[in-house]
């Protein structure tokens, strides 16, 4: 029996930033911070900030808007950051699992399936909230699903192909034949909104994906996955992201003075390292991958590619299929959501099916923090 991809969910936070919201939050916060230090900057002891415009956010990377746990805190000039309040283990249940289970739900509903049809649960995203015990069996047991497996594993933005693949094995190795791959992303709660370079980055989602051995062809038959990894510490993210927010949120926060940039527990990158690094090894993946399925780049259907940039989109699409492919082939929506990390291939294949026809080729792609690339080869099945 094959094994399919049958079905994905996504769940969106109920609160959306447009960017002249948030351009004109981190405007305000610049007036604040070079008037307060107004005479070191002007001694040279201190760089003055400068503004952020929406024009700049959308040609930088094709963001219009992103949705978030928490729109307030972020659209305080004083504050910046979501706040949200701990919640105590075991009596109530997890950020991330209460996102996890409600895309999840998504996921089941439009693959027809109960809960107790699942063997087995992957939560595989960019952050976690907590080591122990897991999210995904957290969310096992918020569902309902009373046998099988559960674990959560972290490959940064990579995490959605690499659980795949994973998902994957496991059927192949005979631990179950329907495992669901979760991608729960807080992304609000890692971002230093007060980084002119990376306050536009991020916004919150989840997404879940079914993973199906069957007998009878539905949905996308998973060929083939080809993972890769090199360490870098051009992206990263210390633990402990979400302190800050639950820190806020009681009313005793986690950093003395607010007005300064907080780094230490935040997304961190070196932009232009990251894409000149990161973009020809993508292209370099999925091409040897295709080559090693005796697949032609032009008999690619989609490109369901990481919503990481759109320009990093267009160059990856670029250079595997041709200069002058159809940008079709490589579907966006980043616009609307914002990078949503691990969730965004699945967010891009969940919203961007149609014209995709039966016997058609596909391919889902991430890459991120590691470096990490996961490729993986589709064809749809009906």
């Amino acid at each position: 029996m094959a094994i399919y991809l049958t079905a994905t969910g996504v769940h969106k936070p109920a609160y959306k930033i447009s960017n002249d919201e948030l351009v004109a939050t981190f405007n305000t916060y610049v007036d604040a911070y070079n008037q307060e230090h107004a005479q070191a900057i002007a001694a040279g002891e201190k760089q003055a900030l400068q503004y952020s415009t929406s024009e700049f956010i959308e040609k930088a990377s094709g963001i219009k808007s992103r949705y978030v746990i928490d729109k307030k805190g972020i659209l305080d000039p004083q504050i910046m950051a979501p706040i949200f309040p701990a919640r105590k283990l075991g009596e109530e249940l997890s950020v991330m699992a209460e996102m996890g289970l409600a895309a999840l739900q998504d996921a089941l509903k439009n693959a027809n399936l109960s809960a107790d049809e699942l063997d087995g649960i992957i939560c595989a995203s960019s952050n976690f909230q907590r080591c122990y015990p897991a999210i995904a069996i957290e969310v096992q047991h918020a569902i309902g699903m009373t046998h099988g497996f559960a674990y959560d594993m972290n490959v940064a933005c990579s995490a959605a192909t690499f659980g795949i693949a994973q998902a994957v094995g496991s059927i192949k190795a005979g631990l179950g034949k329907k495992i669901a791959v979760l991608n729960v992303e807080i992304t609000s709660a890692h971002l230093n909104w007060r980084n002119r370079d990376s306050h536009f980055i991020f916004g919150d989602i989840a997404a879940a994906t079914i993973i199906e051995q069957s007998d009878t062809p539905k949905g996308y038959e998973i060929l083939d996955s080809k993972l890769y990894t090199q360490f870098s510490a051009n992206i990263k993210n210390e633990y402990g992201f979400m302190d800050r927010s639950e820190f806020l949120a009681a009313g005793t926060p986690m950093y003395d003075d607010l007005k300064e940039p907080v780094s230490d527990k935040l997304f961190l990158q070196e932009g232009r390292k990251v894409f000149r690094e990161v973009c020809p090894k993508v292209s370099e993946i999925i091409t040897t991958h295709l080559s090693e399925n005796a697949i032609s780049p032009q008999q690619i259907k989609r490109m369901w590619l990481h919503q990481a940039n759109i320009n990093m989109i267009d160059l990856i699409l670029r250079t595997v299929v041709g200069k002058d492919a159809d940008k079709a082939i490589a579907p966006v929506v980043i616009a609307e959501y914002g990078n949503t990390s691990s969730a965004s291939p699945v967010v891009a294949f969940h919203e961007t099916q149609e014209g995709v026809d039966a016997g058609d080729l596909c391919v889902m792609c991430s890459f991120g923090a590691g470096y990490s690339i996961g490729s993986v080869l589709l064809k749809k099945a009906n």
